[in-house]
């Protein structure tokens, strides 16, 4: 029998046992019809990890498709409406992605007149954008001793139990799940690449905005907080899913941004890579007042030393690379924030951390380019020693606190920036395990 008829046949398996009969059926039936699936996003397949231990035991589980599209299978392809939003790619390159909303702390007096103030986010759960047709977007929940956060997990009609990458995406104030992948089209990119992608929704208890409190010390730090609750999450998925060995990742806009650069920091030996769009260095304020001093002038990354970030091995003194995208008209967040950013990761790099190729020097080229009738832009890339970028830095010129290139569907999106969904992707595809 074949690993990929055995994985639909588990996977399938696992529908029944939700309940899903007819999911359960369509699983088999693809199964059986011998197409080659399980390229993910352009990776060779590997061996499934064991999922690592997490920051307490899940206490409570709860799973429920909450949208669900018609089964017919689209073809790969561009998704109707999403042309080119900056040079041609080759055909095998991902596609185009969305937008997100700012970063201003929750409960603070006088939010609503704050430049950038977010109005009400548009909802997406009929945009076949959101729910792909033959897709499924399930909202589940993970609790530990730090609380308890749902989420909406994507699970693309192409995937009956194969090994799969795994993409967490953190939502920016205000917003939800299902605006943020309605801007991102994320759950388009999933669906013709074929990976998993989780959207963590934050308590409106934890925060009144919706917004990850990633400006609070007490959020910043491995197997604490909201970090623990976002790695849970993670690895809850890793543990009911086959996501493939070492293609995890997460990404974010603006709060989610800063809180994905802090889980990056945190958890280095859980996530492969991570984006960062219009977002802060971690440890760039760590309480409210300095969070504002942050996003208005700019703050540099400052890990606490008295709770360690990691433990001490090899993995987590590893440096996850790093993509960045910021306008430089960000009224929200200064774009100093991404040169600080773009200084930590290169520093960890010169004052010895470890990356894959053990050099000493990163390289460094910069391109410019034009979208046609849209926005200039900037990109800087330095390189390990064995050629592997370290951290992409995109510089938009003209655009504010919005998602490059991303869809209207969505709140805080911009489609006249180049397109920061694919490459986001793309850089993730970089940034996958090396052949022994």
């Amino acid at each position: 029998m074949s690993d990929q008829i055995q994985g639909g046949i588990a996977e399938a398996m696992r529908l029944i046992q939700e309940g899903e009969l007819a999911e359960a059926t369509a699983v088999i039936q693809r199964a059986l019809g011998g197409s080659s699936l399980a390229e993910g996003i352009g990776y060779a397949p590997v061996a499934s990890p064991d999922a690592p231990s997490g920051a307490g035991e899940p206490i409570d589980v709860e799973s429920s498709v909450v949208d669900e599209a018609p089964h017919p299978r689209v073809a790969s392809g561009p998704a109707a409406g999403r042309g080119p939003a900056t040079a041609p790619r080759p055909v095998a390159s991902p596609l185009l992605f969305g937008g997100v909303p700012l970063t201003v702390p929750g409960g603070l007096p006088g939010l609503q007149g704050l430049p950038g103030a977010m109005p009400a986010p548009k909802e997406g759960k009929t945009d076949p954008t959101v729910v792909p047709t033959g897709g499924r977007f399930v909202e589940r929940s993970y609790t530990n001793q730090a609380g308890t956060r749902s989420y909406k997990l994507y699970i693309p009609s192409g995937y009956i139990g194969q090994e799969v990458p795994l993409v967490v995406m953190l939502h920016g104030c205000t917003q939800s799940p299902d605006d943020i992948a309605a801007g991102t089209q994320m759950n388009v990119l999933a669906e013709e690449h074929i990976f998993l992608v989780a959207y963590p929704a934050q308590a409106q208890g934890a925060n009144m905005n919706k917004c990850w409190n990633w400006f609070k010390a007490s959020d910043q730090q491995r197997e604490r907080g909201e970090p623990s609750l976002v790695a849970g999450i993670t690895r809850q998925i890793i543990d009911e899913y086959k996501v493939a060995d070492g293609r995890v990742y997460v990404a974010g806009m603006s709060a989610g941004g800063a809180m994905a650069a802090i889980m990056a920091e945190a958890y280095p030996d859980l996530y492969a890579a991570v984006g960062v769009h219009s977002g802060l260095a971690p440890g760039a304020a760590h309480d409210m007042p300095s969070a504002f001093a942050a996003m208005h002038q700019g703050g540099p990354a400052t890990p606490r030393r008295d709770i360690p970030t990691a433990t001490a091995t090899e993995q987590s003194a590893r440096i996850v690379p790093a993509i960045v995208f910021h306008g430089d008209h960000d009224k929200t967040v200064h774009p100093r924030n991404a040169d600080h950013l773009f200084e930590h990761y290169c520093t960890a790099k010169r004052t010895g951390r470890t990356d894959e190729a053990g050099g000493s020097t990163p390289r460094g080229t910069v391109r410019q380019g034009q979208v046609p009738g849209g926005h200039a832009y900037t990109r800087a890339t330095y390189r390990d020693a064995g050629g592997q970028a370290i951290v992409e830095r995109w510089t938009i010129h003209g655009l504010g606190h919005a998602w490059s290139g991303g869809s209207s569907s969505g709140s805080y999106t911009d489609p006249k920036g180049p397109d920061a969904s694919a490459e986001m992707v793309r850089f993730f595809n970089e940034h996958s395990p090396r052949p022994a």
